[in-house]
């Protein structure tokens, strides 16, 4: 069942995932060769608590730790180590927050030093798949809208969609209904409803759509060992439209980004 917010709870959800980009904002300016990611780790969970929040993902499910780090060939749910982190390396860095009773959940694909060009270009695309995908949550629209228009952007330049993970309703529990897929068939799925909050993530593979889990029951790698990518934001039909929660803004200031992606999905621009 989804579960339907109101202005008020949307606006609480904002701020938890404002907590979220701040943090993925902050390693941004700590992530390069050489980190560990067990260090990023809790640096995010130092962050995360001086902002009067609590990190959504140490023990949800029993997870070990306050951030989901998954470099190269890892798609999602990757532990935090002690293995320093390498030029060529691309990370999926999935972080969440729990703030006023209400969850925020946010991802983002860094490049470490120089990667190859076509890891670059999976990336971008899986990037641009997200806003292609936020575009088509609406009234009117059905969730698997959004899984087809992420399928053909990215299956269009030959990559591989994940099917067994997807995006999901977030609010007061970090995983509500309904499920996105980052596929499926036009005019299928559940109807979009006015003031529903989720959570929208392509994960893309370079090869294969195909994927295994590991001995540890979290790391998730592709089958074929060729890099993964993976970004997330927090949508809210608001007045029948898409409005992004979260934000790359933070990402983007401590990077040297200039962007103006995000700007068709808000009524206001972010104050940084």
């Amino acid at each position: 069942m989804i579960i339907v917010k109101s202005r008020e709870e949307i606006e609480l959800m904002r701020e938890s995932a404002l907590i979220v980009s701040k943090t993925l904002g902050m390693i941004a300016s700590e992530i390069k060769e050489g980190v560990t990611t067990l260090y990023l780790d809790k640096l995010a969970e130092t962050f995360i608590r001086d902002h009067g929040a609590e990190p959504s993902f140490l023990g949800l499910y029993g997870f070990p730790n306050s951030l989901c780090m998954s470099p190269n060939s890892q798609v999602v749910h990757g532990i935090p180590n002690n293995t320093p982190l390498k030029s060529g390396d691309v990370i999926s860095v999935d972080c969440g927050a729990y703030k006023n009773g209400y969850h925020g959940d946010h991802a983002y694909s860094f490049e470490i030093g120089e990667v190859t060009p076509e890891t670059k270009k999976l990336l971008q695309v899986t990037k641009e798949s997200l806003y292609v995908g936020i575009r088509e949550l609406k009234l009117g629209n059905r969730v698997e809208d959004v899984g087809n228009a992420i399928q053909k952007y990215t299956e269009s330049h030959g990559y591989g969609v994940v099917r067994e993970l997807v995006g999901h309703g977030v609010g007061q529990k970090m995983h509500e209904d309904p499920e996105m897929p980052n596929y499926g068939k036009k005019g299928r799925g559940k109807l979009f409803v006015e003031g529903m909050v989720v959570a929208i993530e392509p994960m893309i593979n370079l090869g294969t759509r195909n994927i295994k889990q590991h001995k540890d029951g979290w790391t998730i790698t592709t089958a074929d060992g060729k890099p993964s990518a993976h970004f997330e934001h927090d949508v809210a039909i608001i007045d029948g439209k898409p409005e992004i929660l979260s934000t790359f803004a933070y990402v983007y200031k401590a990077l040297g980004i200039v962007s103006n992606e995000e700007d068709e999905f808000r009524r206001e621009p972010i104050k940084l």
